[in-house]
Order: C-alpha cells, then structure tokens, then sequence
C-alpha cells in the first residue's frame, strides 16, 4: 500500500456480531450498517435493532443503512415497531436522521406499501424524527444517505 494512501486513512471501524446480525459504524461513511443475516423472531429484531441503537448512541451516528436481502422482511407489527418505537429514539442523535431499507426487489412492493400504509396514519412528529426510504440498490441507499 502507497504509504500516502496508510497516512489518509485515519478512522476505526467498530463492529458488533450477534448470531443473526452483524452491526458496522463506517466512520468514513458516517453510517451504521445492519446486516440481518437470517430471518429473526421478533424478539431477536427487536434485541437487533436495540444492539444498533447502542452503536448508534455511542458512535453519535444518526445514518443506518438496514440490509434484509438475507433475511427477509420482518412482520407488518415488527416493522410498525421499528417505524414509531425506534424512530422515536434518533432524537439525541446527530442528524440528519435516515433509514435506508435495502431489500431485494421481490421484497420491495411489500415494504414500500407497508411504509406508505403506517406513515399515512402517523403523527408528521414522528415522521420526521427519521426520513425511510426503500432501495434495491446498495450504491442508490448510501448515496441518499450521505446526501443530507
């Protein structure tokens, strides 16, 4: 490696693996990556998804790219959890706060319709406490989410 290249590169990666998920803070992104790597109960999402909060609040990151290409989507009643209970947590974090999907396109009429469905009901505070949106595309999900 060129040692301009070794002397640029000044950031550490913290990473956190659970059976079913691993978590990733990119600081060079300022992201943090969910990778489900197998479908879950509804426990296990919701210790997940809580493991990411932690990672979150410690790394002051408030971007989360969520991989389900492996898993699969979660229940309507897990994902309405994670779309009024764990929004409702990026309040302290540093914005801009946003939640990139990443899902296969087999999966992603029903994610977009479940999104649309609970965020037509939802108080707009709670909307905008964290922007969603849905991707097939790795690359298309990180841009939007450096783009803020």
């Amino acid at each position: 490696m060129p040692s301009y290249i070794a002397r640029n590169i000044n950031y550490r990666m913290q990473a956190v693996q659970l059976d079913f998920l691993h978590l990733t803070y990119r600081p060079d992104l300022q992201l943090l990556l969910l990778r489900w790597t197998r479908p879950v109960t509804s426990e296990e999402h919701r210790v997940g998804y809580n493991a990411a909060l932690d990672l979150a609040r410690a790394e002051k990151v408030g971007r989360w790219m969520i991989d389900l290409r492996t898993r699969g989507l979660a229940s309507a009643d897990d994902f309405n959890w994670v779309l009024t209970d764990m929004r409702a947590q990026f309040k302290p974090l540093p914005e801009p706060h946003r939640m990139a999907y990443l899902v296969t396109p087999y999966h992603a009429a029903t994610i977009t319709a479940r999104l649309i469905e609970q965020e037509a009901v939802m108080p707009e505070k709670l909307r905008k406490a964290a922007v969603v949106r849905i991707f097939t595309e790795e690359q298309m999900a990180l841009t939007w989410l450096r783009s803020a």
